[in-house]
């Protein structure tokens, strides 16, 4: 055996074949589905593959024969129905499951077939499939009763092994920038089971490891996208390669953001309803977050950074560009993506970090007993094609994002003792698709069956008695109603405000609002004291934190105005 084949299925923009080819091994095919996944396949790795569906080898054995016959088998189905981000993980997981079920097929065939020369197979997908796969697929599960029987198999034999054949490997434990669990299926044929590659990063000060990258450490050796000196040396980050700023592709643009989006972003990332707080923007003192295969600014999962360029309000936050992406990846700063800035994203975003495959590639060497090589980078620069998203100018902001007419809107201050005070339009009991009235509403508990209880207009006014008896109460009610209610426009203005995401005149638009009553509830409460209610009940809590009384009276004086105005 003179050479290390591999043959890559959902092979994307190549994460996967990029950490096997920078081990010496010979890419035979990528397939993928993805006309832009298999244009960037190609360009980088000189091939001329055509777009294939992996699910033709679900029902045709005849299609499993005609593919090449390699060393080791590399997959990545598509893991979007199988993430927990997906409809709360509640999305129809059919598909995820033929497709993977699809790629067993192939696997276990060129497993078993006569004269196999299969050493090792890998699957790579989110931590979350695991619960949706079988411990075992025999031959049967895989509708390959025929072919078993045909091979002199008993069409009841184990092909593929799951129960202890996985493992969750961290993309930042093998020297990635970010950190990214994913889900490693597979098989050493030889021992019969997977082997789990040693890690070579620690979060501790190892002696054994090197220390965790972080994003600080990337950003601090990578000119910002702001540069403008054309021959100015770019070390890679990952490996030893230079090359001349004007080579950099996808990097030198404004990702700067609207600040409705950044704001969106914070207020998910720091006080979402029930999920746990985040950093925003990005900590530079931690690896980077996942990037995920969708780009948009205004999500908790947005990865958001501090713009290098004084600004405030719109462009003060940015996205991280394509090449930067990529960067955290892993992949070489020579490796090009096909397509439009959305397309880039999706393919940087769905790849397999190289640091992993590369790091699996090692060890498929190491137990073949072949001779361990130094990482080989392709170096040449190939540009022809690629559309550089390079503009090397600064973002004018003068087309703000608009929601859709009739959209819906909840907002709270904050979450203290597992309570919400939410400013919404709609009746969120009911979770009604009607706008109209504007409500102020208690959430108790996060989750579904956990109570929830509507004040009516006016209702404000039962808490002035309490609110006065707290040092500098009395203050926070006149701020609230002399120059806070005047800012409070009327229903129909207000919802026109946030569907443009911005305020008019003297008014302000229902977030700023919900912003705004945050930070005076913190001036008034910095220490978060707590109050203990009497016989007057206005919580179902009986201790509950007096933010929370503050918040209810600011935010229903705003349903009770903008109602009645």
């Amino acid at each position: 055996m003179n050479e290390l084949t591999v043959i890559d299925f959902f092979c994307g923009a190549g994460g996967f074949s990029e950490g096997f080819r920078q081990q010496g091994f010979n890419i035979i095919l990528g397939i993928d589905k993805w006309q832009p996944a298999i244009n960037t396949y190609n360009h980088n790795f000189d091939k001329d593959f055509k777009a294939k569906d992996v699910l033709d080898f679900y029902d045709d054995i005849k299609e499993i024969n005609l593919l090449p016959d390699t060393q080791v088998i590399l997959g990545s189905p598509p893991c979007v129905s199988f993430s927990n981000s997906n409809k709360s993980g509640k999305a129809d997981k059919t598909l995820g499951l033929k497709l993977t079920e699809s790629f067993l097929r192939v696997v276990a065939v060129k497993k078993f077939q006569k004269n196999s020369v299969l050493k090792a197979w890998f699957m790579e997908n989110v931590t979350n499939s695991k619960k949706h796969l079988k411990n075992e697929y025999t031959f049967i599960d895989l509708n390959l009763e025929d072919w078993a029987q045909e091979n002199d198999l008993p069409p009841n034999m184990t092909a593929i092994k799951f129960e202890d054949n996985n493992c969750v490997l961290n993309s930042v434990d093998y020297g990635s920038f970010q950190s990214r669990k994913r889900l490693i299926t597979g098989e050493i044929i030889s021992k019969g089971k997977l082997i789990i590659p040693k890690k070579t990063h620690s979060k501790n000060n190892d002696a054994n490891f090197l220390k965790h990258k972080t994003l600080g450490d990337f950003k601090n050796n990578f000119p910002t996208p702001f540069t403008k000196d054309l021959n100015l040396d770019v070390n890679d980050p990952s490996y030893a390669i230079s090359l001349k700023l004007k080579f950099i592709t996808d990097h030198f643009y404004d990702t700067g953001v609207y600040e409705c989006e950044s704001e969106s972003s914070k207020f998910f990332k720091t006080n979402h309803p029930f999920m746990g707080k985040m950093s925003f923007p990005e900590n530079d003192l931690n690896p980077s977050r996942t990037i995920t295969a969708t780009k948009i600014a205004n999500s908790r999962e947005s990865v958001i950074y501090k713009s290098e360029i004084k600004r405030v309000g719109n462009g003060e936050f940015r996205t991280a560009t394509i090449r930067e992406g990529a960067c955290l990846m892993g992949f070489p700063i020579t490796f090009q993506f096909l397509g439009s800035e959305p397309t880039k994203w999706r393919l940087v975003g769905n790849a397999v970090c190289p640091s992993v495959s590369k790091a699996l590639a090692k060890l498929v060497r190491e137990e073949l007993n072949f001779e361990s090589v130094d990482d080989i980078i392709d170096k040449e620069i190939k540009l022809e094609g690629v559309q550089n998203l390079n503009l090397f100018n600064v973002k004018e902001f003068n087309n703000p994002p608009m929601k859709n007419r009739g959209a819906r809107f909840r907002r709270h201050p904050f979450k203290t003792d597992n309570i919400t005070v939410a400013l919404s339009n709609y009746d969120v009991k009911k979770n009604d698709k009607t706008i109209g009235k504007w409500r102020s509403t208690v959430f108790y508990g996060t989750g579904e069956g956990f109570g929830i209880e509507e004040f009516q207009e006016g209702d404000y006014k039962k808490l002035e008695p309490i609110i006065s008896s707290f040092s500098n109460g009395k203050r926070f009610i006149q701020i609230i109603n002399n120059g806070f209610s005047e800012k409070i426009a009327n229903k129909d203005a207000l919802q026109q405000m946030y569907e443009k995401q911005e305020s008019v005149k003297d008014y302000y638009e229902p977030i700023k609002l919900i912003e705004v009553v945050k930070n005076l509830v913190e001036e008034f409460d910095s220490n978060n004291e707590f109050f203990i209610q009497d016989d007057n009940k206005i919580f179902k809590k009986p201790k509950v934190s007096k933010k929370q009384l503050y918040s209810l009276y600011a935010i229903n004086k705003i349903a009770t105005v903008t109602n009645n105005k």
